[in-house]
């Protein structure tokens, strides 16, 4: 019994001083928790930003600079010539527009990629695209321009690009013109079936 009543009076010593840890001094488990949700959220929306952005295929390589009153002509083989001059002329409707005035190059980028996926997956048809006039082929709305006579014709979706009519703004933007969905196709063919009539092939 001594020898327990020694080692009481040597804890009580080294004891001496101690004071309890003050409650707010205490780790916040729950707070810690909600931290690491906020966390694991954060960098789960940072990887499907990174996921989206890797899916971007256009061209980020140097192209050759238009004049501001060059042309831009695209056709897909198979696009019939008519359909091409309709488009030329501005005969067709726009369904979409896309604005990307004053705006960099890396930005219009994202936009005319997250832009011509929209159309087609909504069934657009026909979409302008502007970007303004410069003065001269270093000018950032030719350079945005040059880009997109690189960019569009990159797109399996698009069949057609050319230069906008005057009345829609001329040099300074583009008619962009989409192949039909397969849902748009399944819808014709359905509309022609019932007309009585035989669906075109494609």
């Amino acid at each position: 019994m001594a020898y327990q009543d020694d080692d009481l009076d040597y804890f009580l010593r080294e004891m001496r001083g101690v004071v309890p840890i003050k409650q707010d001094q205490k780790a916040d488990l729950k707070t810690s928790q909600k931290e690491d949700v906020k966390t694991l959220e954060a960098r789960r929306n940072a990887a499907q930003e990174q996921t989206k952005q890797d899916k971007n295929f256009l061209s980020d390589e140097f192209v050759d600079l238009l004049g501001p009153f060059d042309p831009v002509e695209y056709k897909k083989d198979g696009v019939q010539e008519g359909v091409y001059k309709r488009l030329k002329q501005g005969r067709y409707p726009i369904d979409a527009a896309l604005n990307l005035h004053k705006k960099p190059v890396e930005f219009c980028r994202k936009e005319v990629f997250e832009f011509i996926e929209d159309c087609y997956r909504h069934d657009i048809r026909v979409a302008l695209i502007s970007f303004g006039k410069g003065s001269t082929p270093d000018s950032l709305p030719c350079v945005v321009k040059s880009y997109l006579a690189r960019w569009l014709p990159e797109f399996p979706q698009v069949i057609a690009v050319n230069s906008a009519h005057k009345s829609h703004g001329g040099s300074s933007a583009l008619y962009v013109l989409l192949k039909k969905s397969e849902r748009q196709k399944a819808i014709n063919r359905d509309r022609h079936i019932k007309q009585g009539r035989q669906p075109k092939a494609g």
